[in-house]
């Protein structure tokens, strides 16, 4: 039996202009992504995430994990996270990306956000141990949140509502010319997890946002 449901096979490119980004909604019945929901938040190694501001480090309610194909590691806000061995839900949940979307990758950045008091400013993922204009997949669970654009120059808006199961693709030039971002949004009160697969370049270290 196969439990996936697609949405589109080519979703259309939600942006206007200088870069690539495609909704395909929820890719698999609500019944899966309750259970790798579920998975998720008993098997990942979740931390406190950690940020420096002004001279003092102040950790975070969102937590994160990072497993890759090697132990690659990334620098955010002074804080170095390693990646750790892939978990079978995560090699399972790449699969179905690779599937649906046609591209590769060979690292996964989670997100746990606890409610809709916690989310994610105005960022973007260009860094150079990141495979040049290499595709990055937006895997979605639990709470929908909104997933906002805004163009670098022209401030252009562009949101997206994400929703339980759902997959997003950024492509392109995207990271070049667009920030994205997760408001808050109070009135939400469970939680989400969101896996962003990424294609690495080994190096010292991978600099988020």
């Amino acid at each position: 039996m196969n439990h996936f449901e697609k949405t589109e096979n080519h979703p259309s490119n939600m942006l206007p202009r200088d870069g690539v980004v495609n909704y395909y909604g929820p890719i698999m019945s609500r019944a899966l992504a309750d259970g790798y929901f579920d998975s998720l938040m008993c098997d990942i190694a979740w931390e406190n995430d950690k940020t420096f501001v002004y001279g003092n480090t102040i950790t975070t309610r969102r937590k994160v994990g990072f497993y890759a194909d090697e132990p690659f590691s990334y620098i955010y806000s002074r804080t170095k996270k390693t990646a750790l061995p892939w978990k079978p839900v995560l090699l399972e949940l790449k699969s179905l990306v690779e599937k649906e979307s046609g591209e590769r990758f060979n690292s996964c950045l989670l997100n746990l956000y606890h409610d809709g008091t916690e989310g994610m400013g105005w960022h973007s993922d260009a860094e150079k141990e990141l495979k040049p204009n290499a595709a990055i997949g937006s895997l979605s669970f639990g709470a929908s949140r909104d997933f906002a654009f805004k163009h670098k120059q022209t401030k252009t808006l562009v949101a997206q509502l994400l929703e339980h199961g759902s997959l997003l693709m950024m492509k392109g030039a995207t990271q070049r010319y667009w920030l994205h971002s997760v408001p808050p949004r109070k009135r939400v009160c469970v939680p989400r997890i969101n896996l962003t697969f990424r294609t690495m370049q080994w190096d010292s270290g991978m600099a988020l946002y």
